[in-house]
């Protein structure tokens, strides 16, 4: 007698019945320090630009190209990672990601010149970049419509706390081993990384989207026996009945697809939030600890400031996975978005002038709440918005656009700075935000407690 096929709609049903427990999260866990170390290797940058600027005598505007040199490498290693993971699978692609990784960060400490340290933060920034859509899919796909974007948004809530540690480990080692041996080691974690990813599944969504029936119901068990043991044997919630949504060979152009009916407008207003946030935030972040410096801060003060308000950033990214699930992912994005053009508008007229230093904490830590809340709703929001066909290719390129705002950012800033001082670099970040918002007003839908495969129609 002949099995029944398995369909898409089969292992979605079977997911989304699954109960959180120890076995997600641990799942969960290993995809996030891909976010935490990653964070690490941006944030840094904030620690030590000022010393690679002082050591190799640059200007301001090669100091912001070699600021911006990551995100170049993230523009290319986004959209490439993104049309691989939904052709080949989430779990390769995420694994190679590792290599370009470790690569890039152990040439930046063997760096001897200028043009050596933006080349092997480019292989650094590739590495980084190709990671970002692919755990995004995998998450969405194995986290329940129920708890997905908080979880989505606990995800990106390793970035501050990894921009944290970064400034810590400035602060203690930057002197004792300069910026080259910070960089030796934070390649270390790279074997580590690879080596736990082992553990992460490929996503079943993706494997029965894919016509790999036979693969996915043997995942999709595996998984649930996971579960099961987790529960005590407990029997499992009956399978939630799902719609059937419409699928396409995964040989097609999925670039192309992007812009076909409703996924058009929706990635319009992706690209746009996207390369408008991603800007003002680094534009602003790559040049703190050197802003300060600036403005008449010791390197060590300044690292010290840099880290103590980027704290703000902790309750930040807990708000936001909170109140993602209580108003929806749109209103959400708008309130942090216009939050932050204010916060960064008053930290800048506050932090261009030395001694208010009670006013810069309080301003800074408003302003690390608000920047850091708002990229967990970004990370939470863009891989609802497509079908799993086409998910990593649209997060993919989204995060890809977003890295031309972050190659632009930090770029401008060293053009603008010698012009316009410290207020106008923030009155451009507040500008961008408010852009931003905007997109999301006009274009923005709604995903919140909705299943992927409902959202995607």
């Amino acid at each position: 007698m002949a099995s029944i096929p398995i369909t898409p709609s089969d292992i979605s049903g079977r997911m989304e019945r699954l109960p959180m427990t120890s076995y997600q999260t641990k799942l969960f866990c290993i995809i996030a320090t891909a976010w935490f170390f990653d964070s690490m290797d941006l944030g840094v940058m904030t620690f030590i630009l000022g010393s690679i600027k002082a050591e190799f005598g640059l200007s301001i505007a090669q100091t912001g190209i070699v600021a911006s040199a990551s995100f170049l490498g993230m523009l290319i290693g986004a959209a490439v990672a993104g049309v691989l993971a939904d052709r080949f699978g989430r779990k390769p692609v995420f694994q190679v990601s590792m290599v370009f990784w470790g690569i890039g960060s152990l040439f930046c400490g063997l760096s001897t010149d200028v043009n050596m340290l933006i080349a092997s933060r480019i292989v650094l920034g590739f590495g980084m970049g190709m990671e970002f859509p692919v755990g995004l899919s995998i998450v969405s796909e194995i986290v329940p419509s129920n708890r997905r974007g908080r979880y989505l948004a606990i995800l990106e809530g390793f970035w501050p706390i990894g921009f944290i540690c970064s400034g810590v480990l400035s602060y203690l080692l930057l002197e004792p081993i300069g910026w080259r041996g910070i960089f030796f080691v934070l390649a270390v974690p790279a074997v580590f990384v690879f080596y736990i990813r082992r553990h992460v599944p490929e996503s079943p969504r993706w494997l029965s989207d894919s016509g790999q029936s036979e693969k996915a119901d043997s995942v999709m068990t595996t998984m649930e026996n996971h579960v099961r043991k987790t529960l005590n044997n407990k029997e499992l919630p009956p399978i939630v009945s799902l719609p059937t949504a419409a699928t396409q060979s995964n040989s097609g152009n999925s670039f192309s697809e992007l812009w076909k009916g409703e996924y058009g407008r929706r990635t319009l207003m992706l690209w746009i939030l996207w390369f408008f946030a991603l800007m003002g935030y680094y534009g602003l972040t790559s040049w703190l600890g050197a802003l300060l410096q600036q403005a008449g801060y010791e390197v060590t003060k300044s690292v010290q400031y840099t880290v103590t308000i980027s704290l703000a950033g902790i309750p930040g990214f807990i708000f936001a996975s909170w109140i993602i699930e209580k108003i929806g992912r749109k209103p959400t994005c708008v309130l942090l978005l216009l939050g932050s053009a204010v916060s960064v508008y008053i930290y800048g007229h506050v932090a261009s002038v030395k001694g208010e230093l009670h006013y810069l904490m309080m301003s800074g830590m408003f302003m690390q709440f608000c920047l850091f809340g708002m990229w967990s709703i970004l990370y939470a929001y863009t891989p609802e918005l497509y079908p799993t066909r086409i998910r990593a290719t649209g997060a993919g390129f989204a995060s890809s656009i977003g890295r031309l705002g972050s190659f632009v950012g930090p770029f401008a800033v060293g053009f603008l700075l010698p012009v316009t001082g410290q207020t106008g670099v923030f009155t451009l970040g507040a500008a961008s935000f408010v852009i931003a918002a905007a997109v999301v007003v006009l274009l923005g839908v709604e995903t919140r407690g909705r299943a992927l495969e409902d959202i995607s129609g």
